[in-house]
């Protein structure tokens, strides 16, 4: 930004990096691609050394989405793997965290198939009930990972309720808020130390780069989890973190329309015959739609609905012509998935089945398209 003036939400994702390159007043930031940089003398920098510890394009990114989630340090990931494991780097051998059961797969596989190796406990909890998460807490627990809204069955968690629970247990509060931005959610505000994101869905939003962030609340664990992402490299390149920046500044005006098409589209498939079940929190009939109401200024742009039967989910895939079968969410382009089997593989069938993640399960991150259009293609995939 130009000025400490505080802006709008709106106002200050269109003026990232607005004002940073003095020298030629370039509205759109340069992006830096060189490796090293030149110091004028021993002892001496410009402020920059190496690429992999900071980078000027970089930098406009990471301090922008410190102020987005009103934080006090943002970190830019080559992808949102990438900042899961560095904040789970953040633990050491015979830590315990409590973690969302409603989760992404992947976040299961790397803590289930690689942290579990190096000692780390966990216990997946339904976090939507703060009693079974504050029994689930024990001496050796050190944090709480929570994705709300759940990924694929869109569970909605009480974050003021669990912030809480942290604060008096004094457990590291962490939130993956991927599905609805700092547009819908900032989950600072309701006492989380680190926000997540995979900045390859709705922060990036054109499925054309792969990118992860993390936000810490205070200076000094932004500084720790600084430490992990430098000694360990997985940074986000130049060119991607200027992609984001381009991206972030119409951030506000997609997920106004995923939010509008996304409601139209659960209430038609709320009515449709062959649908057994819809997850979307925007519905009064979604049992966290009150609790939505109160921590979030909108449902997002992602729903989940079940089928009468697997045959017919494989067909309804098999017939899409608008919506592409296709994992990922988040972008401009509707995109359809089965959890079972793609995003959620990883997961042991037996616990899947436990948390209704079957064969007929269809996520639908629901794009920007007419939503006429996304409808109707809903409609001739479900058949007679």
């Amino acid at each position: 930004m130009k000025s400490e003036q505080k802006y709008s939400l709106e106002t200050h994702l269109v003026q990232l990096g607005v004002g940073t390159d003095e020298r030629t007043g370039a509205i759109s930031p340069p992006i830096h691609l060189s490796a090293t940089y030149r110091h004028p003398g021993v002892g001496e920098s410009t402020g920059y050394d190496y690429t992999r510890s900071i980078n000027p394009t970089r930098e406009i990114l990471e301090k922008g989405l410190a102020e987005l989630e009103g934080g006090a340090r943002g970190l830019a990931f080559s992808s949102g793997m990438a900042a899961l494991t560095t904040f789970f780097l953040h633990f050491t051998q015979g830590d315990h965290m409590v973690v969302s059961e409603d989760l992404y797969g992947g976040t299961y596989r790397v803590l289930d198939q690689i942290f579990a190796n190096f000692g780390l406990k966990v216990t997946y909890v339904d976090t939507t009930n703060t009693t079974a998460v504050a029994e689930a807490i024990t001496k050796n627990t050190r944090a709480l990972l929570v994705e709300t809204p759940g990924n694929p069955l869109l569970g909605i968690s009480d974050l003021a309720a669990l912030g809480q629970l942290c604060r008096e247990r004094k457990l590291l509060f962490a939130v993956d808020n991927t599905f609805l931005s700092p547009v819908l959610q900032r989950p600072c505000e309701f006492g989380a130390d680190v926000v997540i994101y995979s900045a390859t869905k709705y922060l990036g939003g054109h499925n054309d780069l792969c990118a992860g962030v993390l936000v810490a609340r205070e200076e000094e664990l932004g500084d720790q989890l600084y430490f992990l992402q430098n000694s360990t490299g997985a940074v986000l390149p130049p060119f991607d973190c200027w992609l984001l920046l381009r991206s972030l500044k119409t951030l506000t005006l997609r997920i106004d329309r995923h939010c509008l098409s996304a409601m139209l589209v659960a209430s038609w498939l709320e009515q449709h015959p062959k649908v057994t079940d819809i997850y979307y929190p925007g519905l009064k009939s979604h049992p966290g739609h009150e609790l939505s109401c109160k921590q979030a200024k909108g449902f997002g742009g992602m729903l989940s609905f079940r089928v009468e039967s697997d045959e017919l989910a494989r067909a309804v895939l098999k017939r899409l012509r608008l919506i592409s079968f296709a994992e990922s969410l988040g972008g401009v382009e509707s995109l359809m998935t089965l959890p079972a089997i793609q995003t959620h593989g990883d997961i042991p069938e037996a616990e899947r089945l436990r948390l209704g993640i079957c064969e007929s399960l269809l996520r639908l991150s629901v794009g920007t398209e007419s939503v006429e259009d996304i409808i109707a293609d809903l409609e001739q995939a479900l058949g007679d």
